[in-house]
């Protein structure tokens, strides 16, 4: 069984969602501010928190800062904000966090419910890797599948789990073009419903990491990493 916490300072939200995730038998736990779901990060073992960003004591983002210092090296627990903020430097900041998605409010919640799903799948997936493999090499890059970063040269970086994603998928296939599309889905697990901005985000995060010249632009089709 899944633990997953939602973080709202509106208990109708969390009796809602309650009600979709639970027949995913999945266990709620449930916090109104951002204090309380910090404590309860460091009391249980969750595996996917629900943030409100806009709340009493200690809002969303803050929450995140916070609990991204918690987490032991190397593991991985999807956030995803839910929140009436929908402007887009509010999902850039969402994102550079480290943040999975970004869901707006009024939501559906049967697509609430479909996400999370598809996030558990894929973190399940994630914590039983081919044994055979630990690495991706392309060049001087070296991305780690086990500790979710890369070394170049010297340097070690670490990865949120979108770069993590998509820098995943230009590796195993340097010198292949990808599509706005390909690269959503893949780094989000969702149909493309997002905007340019947001691929132009973590491609530009990506360029920042191994470097401006690695990820090349093809007007009109979309991205692909260089083969050396």
């Amino acid at each position: 069984m899944y633990h997953v916490l939602i973080v709202d300072d509106e208990k109708e939200i969390i009796d809602l969602l309650r009600l979709y995730l639970e027949q995913d038998e999945v266990k709620i736990y449930e916090a109104y501010d951002g204090e309380m779901g910090y404590e309860v990060f460091k009391k249980y073992e969750i595996d996917l928190a629900l943030v409100d960003i806009m709340m009493p004591r200690m809002n969303g983002y803050e929450l995140v800062k916070k609990v991204q210092r918690l987490i032991p090296g190397g593991k991985e627990i999807p956030i995803m904000f839910l929140t009436a903020r929908g402007e887009l430097q509010d999902r850039i900041l969402g994102l550079d966090l480290g943040a999975d998605d970004y869901i707006t409010k009024p939501f559906e919640p049967l697509e609430v419910a479909a996400r999370v799903r598809a996030r558990l799948r894929r973190r399940k997936n994630m914590q039983t890797p081919d044994k055979l493999a630990h690495e991706l090499r392309v060049g001087d890059i070296i991305l780690s599948l086990e500790e979710c970063q890369i070394t170049l040269g010297e340097e070690v970086t670490t990865l949120t789990k979108v770069e993590y994603l998509v820098l995943k998928m230009f590796m195993e296939n340097p010198g292949r073009v990808f599509t706005k599309e390909q690269i959503y889905e893949t780094g989000w697990e969702d149909s493309y419903v997002v905007d340019d901005n947001t691929i132009r985000v973590i491609i530009s995060r990506l360029r920042d990491k191994v470097g401006e010249d690695r990820i090349k632009t093809i007007r009109g089709l979309g991205y692909r990493m260089e083969k050396g």
